[in-house]
């Protein structure tokens, strides 16, 4: 069982699993040993808390398996540290996944081929966006040092990108998800790892690459929805999913994105890049004296990268207006602003407000 998995949940299916020669394990220590599997070939020959061995009558081979699902201080019982500080727990955790495998380690045999199966994030290892964080900022990461130096091969989970444990004392990998949850995982490609292991010799390991999927793929239009529509039309990356950004001086319209799906079917994501011109940095000292709603089309073509429309600029005097319902008696508000500062930020260049009140009407008509 993983982060995300509920270890009872996983195990429900064990009476059917088994019967099919696959072993399902929720909790750190779990036994398979009180169910049978002897599926022509395969047979669990013995087991305990953690580990189990299985032998093959193929190649009159067998292979001792650590077994450790996802340990969290609550499935392991156990605090293991009082401290706040991150860099205490992240010690005590590795130390303590470092001391499970090292008495594990001890059903380890020259006769047989030893592997260590595991849901652990190891330090160094690198994310993509899918992946659902172990710990907030890191704590529940394992040294790679942890790792048992006489197994054959570590095959690790939770990690989607394929990769090797740097560092590690004997051969680690992360397979990685078959195939990419995010696009985040769209600049490398899929593999599984065959592993030839023997008795007393070191384990080769080939990387094959998957093949099978509809990949995931990342266009960056950069001279605009022309550019995008071009490469729709000449069949880029037919058979993947796009995530599309487009870099323009407007909105992309409803037409023009109807456009380019039909173009492209697998056509996930449209995201326009406004381009934005350079602007005056508006200091506290070129503010003073300016209207409010100057400065909040300013800043609006500042953010947005386009002039800000008048329907937008409607509701901002809606609400300028309706914050002078919070003055006191004296005609000061919360913060600060009296009735002169609202008449003049919530105002025209004519002291005409977007609601059509002049600075007298706000002041005594409306109920301020």
């Amino acid at each position: 069982a993983g982060n995300h998995d509920n270890p009872e949940r996983l195990c429900a299916a064990s009476p059917l699993a088994y019967k099919n020669g696959i072993i399902l394990l929720g909790y750190p220590g779990s036994d398979p040993g009180i169910y049978k599997i002897n599926t022509g070939n395969i047979k669990l020959v013995n087991s305990g808390a953690g580990w189990l061995e299985l032998g093959m009558e193929s190649c009159g081979e067998g292979a001792v398996i650590i077994t450790l699902p996802y340990p969290s201080e609550v499935r392991l019982e156990e605090i293991l540290s009082s401290e706040a500080d991150e860099e205490l727990l992240r010690k005590a955790y590795s130390d303590k996944i470092g001391s499970l495998l090292g008495r594990l380690r001890e059903n380890f045999r020259r006769d047989t081929v030893n592997l260590v199966m595991s849901h652990l994030f190891m330090q160094g290892g690198k994310e993509s966006d899918s992946e659902r964080t172990i710990q907030v900022g890191g704590a529940y990461t394992v040294a790679p040092s942890a790792l048992p130096s006489n197994a054959h091969f570590v095959a690790l989970g939770h990690l989607h990108r394929p990769q090797p444990v740097k560092d590690a004392p004997c051969p680690a990998y992360y397979s990685g998800s078959p195939l990419a949850y995010s696009f985040s995982e769209s600049d490398y490609s899929k593999v599984l790892y065959i592993i030839d292991a023997k008795p007393g010799k070191e384990a080769c390991v080939e990387e094959i690459y998957l093949s099978c999927g509809k990949p995931l793929r990342r266009w960056h239009a950069r001279d605009g929805i022309m550019q995008a529509l071009e490469w729709c039309e000449a069949g880029r990356d037919r058979n993947a999913w796009i995530d599309l950004e487009v870099v323009t001086d407007r909105p992309i319209s409803p037409e023009e994105q109807k456009e380019l799906r039909q173009l492209h079917p697998g056509i996930v994501n449209i995201r326009p890049v406004i381009k934005r011109e350079e602007m005056e940095e508006i200091s506290l000292k070129n503010r003073e004296g300016r209207k409010i709603d100057q400065l909040f089309r300013e800043y609006y073509k500042h953010k947005m990268g386009i002039e800000i429309s008048e329907e937008v600029m409607s509701v901002f005097y809606d609400i300028l207006n309706e914050s002078m319902d919070g003055m006191d008696e004296d005609g000061i508000r919360g913060d600060g602003m009296d009735e002169d500062d609202i008449r003049e930020y919530g105002t025209d260049e004519n002291g005409i407000s977007g609601n059509g009140m002049d600075g007298d009407d706000m002041g005594e008509g409306d109920g301020a």
